[in-house]
């Protein structure tokens, strides 16, 4: 259905006219877009010939060097290898765009002269021209359309801020090549196309939102490589999607600088599939996603299990005080200072330093070697400052053994010069046999004095150390941080590979420590974090770290506030905000259907609670929803409904993390839910006094629909 605002005979003549212009231009476009994929499928035919034409030459020519063979069959891999993948990610953008070219359109006057430029995902510039056909969303000028205004303002080019008039936006719609409407900015373009996104069904996965951004989500996207862009969110602003594009957008402008050097670092297994396809879609696959479990786990090198996140948010759930304390102390800022003693304390008395001795003598002393730990090395962490005093002390080992080696064969040398050669032949053997006991015993002395040097210089394991000064005998995921933090002290430990850009999801989560342990290991200064003050489960602070880290990065930290969700339907937000303390959430104007629904059924009757609970996922797949979650408030809850909701329909029950979502019905417990959407959400609240955090959590998960059962 076309979209048009239509108010005289000759308005209507004039979108007849625009509908014409637009249809021939995607017309033209579709047709630059097979030539060129003919073009870029002749160029890899022709990269194949030129290497097997260039190969059969080279075999020829060094038939017999097997070295040279070899040598060259890995060039040839790798340069195959990059040509195809550069001509690959060509032709895969090429396919998506037939099916969509693009979907937005900006007029402007740019130095005088009057440009058009059509944007869509991926850009389009034909082969020996340079005149895009397509721009490409996250280049600099596409920013024009994504700024909602018309008239005069600017943007950010590598060449500086350039100034333009925007005449005119234009949000298309294309769908399957074919030209289904269009919206100009004098009918609100993004809302238009907003309200027909929103009230779509959800999917598996979280999808990418090109066509949508919006004004204060773009210029978060593009904020400056540089700073360390914080994104305080309300549930549904957009904050994982907005994170995600930055990537695409940064990759995309820094590809040489960032490309594999970029890790995501999400809450859980479950939420890491769920966001795993949007980056593919906008076309970059070259990124790292992790846990900070397994990311922590990984580097430290531990090679035994420890208690995970899922155990303790469990025991937080079911209110217990020990597990809360302990969250809030190892977040804290006495834990750091704890850490920051025992460091000081390694410091100064860890090394008995004694003596080097060798072949009887005092060679190095006590004072020489205090003065290499206090001055001349002061400056490397104390752990890998004692493993270069050691190489040297062995080093000193080693030239006084070089020498008395050398003593050795010179009397070896002079005592056999003395003799005659009748005396030789009788004494030579006997001359060498002494020679080397000689040598011999330098050498039991010198594995003598390496020994003793390496039985006061050498250190325990750090995880030794933590967990004798902490006394504990199993670690949790709260340990590893705390762990990480005394590598880097003490050791200078430093990620095991370069990262350039670092992604925080749910960072609402995350203590100092955290924060400051990823900024000293990987060295990085460019971060995009996002959470929602309003989502910690624990409030180990009065002030989430996310929100104070100018503390630790000083000026480069840029603070983003997202108060409008666009997740849920009004209805649903109205009943959310009111369980939070402020009145914080705006929620974006669109209407559902239905308000949300409470019902209450007795305690004791599971089958009573069962058949509301079926009758409400009938109702909802009747309604054609085809995403939606059961969530209770922990795995105990739902352990409790699970059984007998599975005797009678086909339900996954999310009692793990490494569960893979794909689309259907749910069982899910409330800290699983987390970043997550669906059509249509029950809730089965068995406890009244539930905090309602908690409760905000799982409401604002649902888009459509949002049922409630209370079990009392």
């Amino acid at each position: 259905m076309y979209s048009f605002l239509v108010k005289s005979k000759g308005e209507f003549l004039l979108d007849k006219l625009e509908l014409l212009k637009e249809e021939e231009n995607l017309q033209n476009t579709l047709n630059i877009l097979n030539e060129e994929t003919l073009n870029y499928i002749e160029k890899r035919k022709a990269i194949s010939d030129y290497i097997l034409d260039y190969r059969k030459k080279y075999i020829e020519e060094y038939r017999d060097d097997e070295d040279k063979l070899v040598e060259y069959f890995d060039h040839e891999r790798y340069i195959k290898e990059e040509s195809y993948k550069a001509i690959d990610r060509k032709l895969s953008e090429f396919v998506k765009l037939k099916e969509s070219p693009y979907f937005g359109k900006i007029n402007f006057i740019d130095d005088g002269f009057s440009e058009e430029l059509y944007i869509g995902r991926y850009g389009l510039t034909p082969e020996g021209t340079y005149e895009p056909v397509i721009v490409d969303w996250r280049a600099p000028v596409a920013s024009l359309f994504y700024k909602g205004m018309l008239g005069k303002t600017s943007y950010t080019s590598p060449q500086g801020e350039i100034p333009i008039d925007i005449l005119g936006r234009r949000q298309l719609i294309v769908k399957k090549a074919k030209l289904e409407g269009y919206f100009d900015s004098d009918i609100n373009i993004q809302d238009e196309i907003l309200q027909m996104v929103l009230s779509s069904k959800s999917g598996e996965k979280l999808k990418d939102i090109v066509n949508t951004i919006q004004k204060e989500q773009d210029e978060i996207i593009r904020a400056d490589r540089s700073k360390v862009v914080v994104v305080n969110g309300v549930a549904g602003s957009g904050k994982t999607t907005i994170a995600l594009h930055r990537v695409a957008y940064l990759l995309y402008n820094y590809r040489q600088q960032l490309s594999d050097k970029v890790l995501i670092l999400g809450p859980n297994d479950i939420f890491m599939d769920y966001i795993s396809e949007v980056l593919p879609n906008l076309g970059e696959t070259a990124v790292r996603n992790e846990t900070f479990l397994s990311f922590a786990y990984k580097e430290i090198g531990l090679d035994e299990e420890v208690l995970d996140i899922t155990a303790y948010l469990e025991e937080v759930l079911r209110g217990n005080k020990s597990v809360i304390d302990e969250i809030k102390y190892k977040s804290s800022k006495e834990f750091i200072e704890l850490l920051d003693k025992k460091t000081n304390e390694i410091e100064e008395n860890y090394f008995d330093i004694k003596a080097v001795e060798f072949l009887g003598k005092e060679i190095v002393s006590i004072e020489e070697i205090k003065e290499l730990f206090e001055v001349h090395y002061k400056y490397m962490p104390i752990f890998r400052r004692s493993q270069k005093i050691k190489r040297i002390l062995f080093s000193k080992i080693k030239d006084i053994r070089d020498e008395k080696v050398r003593e050795i064969n010179n009397n070896a040398k002079e005592e056999k010069a003395k003799l005659t050669s009748e005396e030789l032949i009788i004494e030579e053997n006997n001359i060498e046999f002494r020679r080397r006991i000689a040598i011999r015993d330098v050498v039991r002395e010198v594995m003598k004095s390496k020994a003793y040097i390496e039985s006061w210089i050498n250190n325990d394991e750090i995880v030794n150390i933590y967990k004798d000064f902490m006394k504990v005998e199993k670690l949790s995921y709260l340990d590893l941080t705390a762990i990480l933090y005394l590598m880097i002290k003490l050791n200078g430990k430093k990620s095991s590979y370069e990262i350039k850009h670092v992604v925080i999801d749910e960072a609402q989560d995350y203590n100092m420590l955290q924060f400051i342990v990823l900024k000293e290991l990987t060295g990085c200064r460019s971060y995009t974090i996002v959470g929602d003050s309003n989502q910690r489960l624990v409030k180990a602070e009065e002030i989430p770290a996310m929100l104070r880290l100018k503390e630790i990065f000083g000026g480069f930290f840029n603070l983003y506030e997202l108060k409008k969700s666009y997740r849920s339907t009004y209805q649903i937000m109205e009943y959310a905000s009111k369980l939070l303390d402020e009145n914080a959430v705006v929620p974006f104007v669109r209407k559902g259907e239905f308000d949300v629904l409470e019902t209450t059924v007795p305690k004791d009757d599971m089958e009573d609670l069962i058949d509301v609970i079926l009758n409400l996922l009938e109702d909802y797949q009747e309604e054609r929803y085809e995403n939606i979650a059961v969530i209770t408030k922990d795995k105990e809850e739902l352990n409790t409904i699970a059984p007998e909701l599975k005797k009678y329909t086909n339900i996954l029950a999310f009692n793990k993390s490494d569960i893979i979502y794909r689309g259907g019905k749910v069982l899910v417990p409330s800290y699983y839910a987390k970043g997550l959407e669906f059509d249509a959400v029950i809730i089965v609240d068995f406890d009244e006094n539930t905090d309602n955090l908690i409760k905000y959590i799982m409401s604002t998960r649902a888009l459509h629909r949002l049922s409630v059962i209370k079990v009392r």
